[in-house]
């Protein structure tokens, strides 16, 4: 890959991106702000060093290219080597990386959460999951399994963009079907538990995923499947609706104990205690992914219509207006020195009662409408 310095402490990748700014870091490496050259466009430039102990960024390239062309699939541009010398302000090092340059999008939904005071109304959750499940179900028609479905992961996106679901973040992803055969990975039965069988992965390693949101069978150290990204969406979808979830705040001394008291409370809080205050389908949505087997082909046509009909049902209008779009319009929560703590019932209920308002009047606006490109900005998640 070409580069050069354009000055001091500025690079052109490839003569065509210049990157700006780091923007955010993470287990693989750093984010940068990016600009193309030829266009004005602003991109995401992901680096991850080539010496990293858990290299994911070129698989992660690779499962972008299978799945794109579909509605919420950011663009991955192009990946390649790049080795940035530093002048003898950086004392004269030099690093090489793999460098992944994607869209640039908006916030993920759990930054949009903590902006809406930690509570989304039903209206907004149920056109989420349409969104969240179509992305998922795209993802696995494509024989991946994300296997970190958590809030974070998806973010909505930019301009006309802006009430589109992305989902992102695939260096724990893996195939769980060859694409050529149509085979299933598969399981094989060892002794565990003082001799107890059950069925568990070739490997039986830590826990893949998010803890908060990782299924049962995460939890107990068994290959995921398609059934296990659907569980953790309903975990997901709870969490919106509750604000939190039982298993949040346990401490472990390692986190390996953590993660079994999550584990352990996770298994003791029935479906019927999770959802209890909340429609039913909800509970249908954990009951059914929690009964699918292993190999099982989810139904997604009937989760999402177990959601679309409850839509109906409480006869709100898929217009695309969402919990944060009210209260930028109204004002409410304009300002960042605002904070809204997770228990905050006060402040919480009176914008509540502000949104659901808001939802009597008759909106009109379009599915591509313009984003509040100043409110955007200070909001803005990226890859």
């Amino acid at each position: 890959m070409a580069e050069r310095c354009v000055g001091r402490g500025e690079f052109l990748i490839n003569d065509k991106y210049r990157l700006m700014r780091k923007i955010g870091s993470g287990s693989f490496g750093d984010i940068y702000l990016g600009v193309n050259l030829l266009t004005g466009e602003e991109v995401a430039v992901k680096m991850e060093n080539i010496y990293a102990k858990h290299p994911q960024l070129q698989f992660e390239h690779t499962v972008y290219r299978i799945l794109a062309g579909a509605v919420g699939i950011p663009q991955a541009k192009f990946v390649q080597l790049f080795t940035h010398y530093f002048g003898f302000r950086w004392y004269g090092a030099t690093r090489t990386y793999w460098v992944l340059v994607m869209d640039l999008l908006g916030p993920s939904l759990e930054d949009l959460f903590t902006f809406c005071c930690r509570r989304f109304t039903m209206k907004t959750v149920l056109m989420l999951a349409d969104q969240m499940l179509a992305r998922i179900e795209h993802v696995h028609n494509k024989n991946f399994i994300h296997r970190d479905i958590k809030p974070d992961n998806f973010l909505m996106g930019i301009g006309r963009h802006c009430n589109k679901v992305y989902i992102i973040d695939f260096g724990l992803a893996k195939r769980y079907r060859d694409p050529r055969s149509g085979r299933h990975i598969s399981y094989k039965l060892v002794w565990k538990f003082r001799c107890y069988p059950i069925l568990l992965p070739r490997e039986n390693k830590n826990l893949t995923g998010t803890a908060r949101y990782a299924s049962i069978n995460a939890h107990m150290g068994i290959e995921q499947s398609r059934r296990d990204d659907l569980e953790s969406l309903g975990y997901v979808l709870m969490y919106f609706n509750r604000g939190s979830l039982p298993w949040q705040g346990l401490r472990g001394a390692t986190k390996r104990q953590k993660y079994e008291r999550i584990s352990e409370k996770k298994i003791s809080t029935t479906v019927e205690i999770l959802c209890k205050g909340f429609p039913s389908e909800f509970g249908m949505y954990l009951d059914y992914c929690r009964g699918l087997r292993f190999e099982e082909v989810p139904d997604y046509m009937y989760l999402r219509q177990l959601f679309r009909i409850l839509f109906r049902t409480l006869s709100h209008q898929f217009d695309y207006v969402f919990d944060w779009t009210i209260l930028k319009q109204r004002g409410i929560v304009g300002s960042s020195s605002k904070t809204c703590a997770p228990n905050d019932e006060a402040g919480g209920a009176q914008d509540r009662q502000a949104i659901a308002d808001a939802e009597n009047v008759n909106h009109t606006g379009d599915r591509d409408q313009k984003d509040d490109s100043s409110g955007q900005a200070n909001r803005r998640k990226f890859l």
